[in-house]
């Protein structure tokens, strides 16, 4: 985030590349899925349907305040689970296979109906609905849906490519790396080349998305714990792509809107670090006591 906010003038001319990197780490992260291996629970059916409704209720209920703050908040409560939630579930002894699941289908989801949404609002509201929609349709379809075709498609007909993806399991990590990069360096230089010098709005924005952040992870832990799955619960609602939710408020929304999932990216890692921490030392003093 530094590195990309540092060099913003180098990193956001790299903005075109970043769909083609959001497409290749779902492709990298849905190859180590195997539709056997998914098994959908009732608790999916609960996490994705607060998901879309809460996303819906939280716009329309601040637009009339303040439009940006309204889109800001809504994209960081739509955008899909984070690929590397796993591996912070898995960490804090959660349901690996429950977290991958929802992970997969939340992409799905949000690939389905955010086609509709971002027809309602931001830059495609004025757009006729049907042209609104058919153009980021052919926008966010090959970024989300494809991947997941490609991926089954490698596990049933290309074992060898499989094994190859497979042997790489930093990869999507670095190619993380570089993307966010990207993203920072593209809405930095959105700030900075803007005219007016009062950012009150830019700081609601990043407040909302500190408000939806742990919103979200009480509710999920919430919803979990009634299912017997907390940990799980609060990082598949909590955990977002932030990549992809800042790309798609760069591209469908008011450009002020991603600095929502940007700061996003501080308040998730913030909370699970404590997460971890505080793991970690319920893991010593139990080791203790033994």
């Amino acid at each position: 985030m530094i590195t990309g906010a540092i060099g913003y003038q180098f990193f956001s001319l790299l903005a075109p590349f970043t769909p083609f990197l959001i497409f290749t780490m779902l492709l990298l992260t849905f190859c180590k899925v195997s539709p056997r291996e998914l098994r959908f629970e009732k608790l999916h059916f609960w996490l994705i349907a607060l998901q879309l409704i809460g996303s819906l209720l939280i716009y329309f209920s601040i637009a009339g305040f303040n439009s940006d703050v309204a889109e800001g908040a809504m994209i960081c409560m739509l955008a899909p689970t984070a690929t590397s939630a796993a591996v912070i579930t898995g960490m804090l002894g959660g349901s690996v296979s429950c977290l991958t699941t929802y992970t997969l289908l939340s992409n799905v989801v949000v690939a389905l109906s955010a086609p509709v949404i971002f027809s309602l609002m931001g830059n495609n509201s004025t757009m006729p609905f049907f042209s609104s929609f058919f153009y980021i349709c052919k926008q966010v379809f090959p970024v989300l849906i494809l991947p997941f075709i490609c991926a089954w498609f490698i596990q049933a007909k290309l074992p060898k490519i499989h094994s190859k993806v497979l042997s790489m399991p930093m990869a999507s990590f670095y190619l993380w790396t570089v993307a966010l990069a990207i993203v920072v360096g593209k809405t930095v230089a959105f700030l900075v080349n803007q005219k007016s010098t009062n950012y009150t709005n830019e700081i609601l924005v990043a407040a909302s998305g500190l408000v939806i952040c742990c919103l979200q992870f009480f509710l999920g832990k919430s919803i979990g714990g009634h299912f017997k799955n907390r940990i799980s619960g609060g990082q598949a609602l909590g955990q977002k792509n932030t990549i992809l939710a800042i790309w798609m408020a760069q591209v469908y929304l008011n450009p002020i809107a991603s600095v929502g999932p940007a700061s996003y990216v501080l308040w998730q890692n913030t909370i699970n670090s404590w997460q971890l921490w505080k793991k970690r030392k319920k893991d010593e003093a139990a080791s203790q006591r033994q």
